[in-house]
This record gives C-alpha cells, structure tokens and sequence, in this order.
C-alpha cells in the first residue's frame, strides 16, 4: 500500500483528517459522501470538533478521500487512529460464538469464521483465539491494540515505564505481547508482517 494519510489496521484502512472547527469537518464529510455514495466500498466517518475519522476497505475510495482533503486543505494525521479488538481464547469456539454474537449485538448472524463484529460499529471486534483444552483460570481474554507500526515502539516504552514487561516478540512487527506487572496482557498489533 502506498497512502501516506491512511494505516492498515486489522480489518480496514483507517486515518484522521484535522480540522479546524466542526463545521469545516462537516463540509468535508459531506464532500466524501457526495462522492462515495455510490461505490460499493462506503466508508465510515466520525466527525469530531476538530477531526473527521475515515475508515474504508478500499484502497481506491481511500484515494478518492484523501484527493477530497486536499481539495479542502485538510492534513491527515495517521498516527492518531487505533483499533481495539478483544480476543477470546477458545478451544470449542461452536460453543460459545454464538452466545457472545447474540449478547454483543443481538444477533447471532454477526459470527463469522472466527470473528464476531458489530456492523454499527458501537461495540469492540470480538474475535476467538483457538486453543487447546485447558483448566480453567487460565487466561481467556486478551485486548488486541491495533495500532499504526510507528507508534508501537512509544507504546511499548511507555508500557514498560508503567511498569509493564514484554513477555513476546518472536513476531515482531506483526504483534508484540506485553503483560502488566499482574501478568494481564495486551496485544500491540499491526498489519506490517502479516
């Protein structure tokens, strides 16, 4: 991928557009859904007071919106998106996708493969990570931080600042796992070695 304003996170690419007040954010989110309205790939905006987040899953339409900020003299600010994801280890993921599909979104249609995701956007990605049988408290969930590859190393060092330690990195850059002085571990994840 060659967009500079946009960051592969886990399922999309994402990025941040500064603005200078609301309604600047507004005109330029109306520009992008004048343009997009008919393409199959729709993204999703966020207008905030003073930024407009766009994730979309198309490297065109991601162009096509980065051509509309310039047109409006807005910057883009990839550094400054995330995506949480929280992981599940299973080792009977038909037993238990279902209840979690249903509880976090009111339906079970929105299990797919190994992933549970909520098509308004209001609730974290859930996704199951296979195991092999095991007692019980062994650890279950996990946060996955997907974050642009830039900004995992400020991560991690402030991590270990708080006192945090990293307990994996054998993937590096595609995931690194740091635990907090507990034990409790998060995933910093990227799309860079996948």
């Amino acid at each position: 991928m060659v967009l500079a304003d946009w960051r592969k996170l886990a399922q999309a690419l994402q990025t941040r557009f500064v603005t200078a007040s609301l309604a600047e954010g507004a005109r330029f989110v109306q520009a992008v859904g004048e343009a997009c309205s008919s393409d199959e790939s729709v993204p999703e905006l966020r207008l905030g007071g003073t930024f407009v987040d766009v994730s979309v899953r198309d490297e065109g339409v991601a162009q096509q919106i980065s051509t509309i900020a310039a047109d409006h003299g807005l910057t883009a600010d990839p550094t400054a998106v995330a995506q949480l994801e929280i992981a599940l280890d299973t080792d009977d993921l038909p037993a238990i996708g279902p209840f979690w599909a249903a509880v976090l979104t009111g339906t079970t249609d929105s299990f797919k493969g190994n992933d549970i995701f909520d098509p308004t956007g209001r609730v974290a990605n859930l996704w199951f990570q296979g195991t092999s049988p095991h007692a019980t408290p062994r650890q279950r969930f996990h946060l996955d931080l997907w974050l642009p590859a830039e900004v995992i190393p400020a991560r991690i060092e402030a991590g270990l600042a708080a006192g945090g330690k990293v307990v994996y990195d054998d993937e590096a850059p595609a995931f690194i796992v740091l635990a907090d002085p507990q034990g409790n571990k998060v995933c910093l994840c990227t799309s860079e070695g996948r």
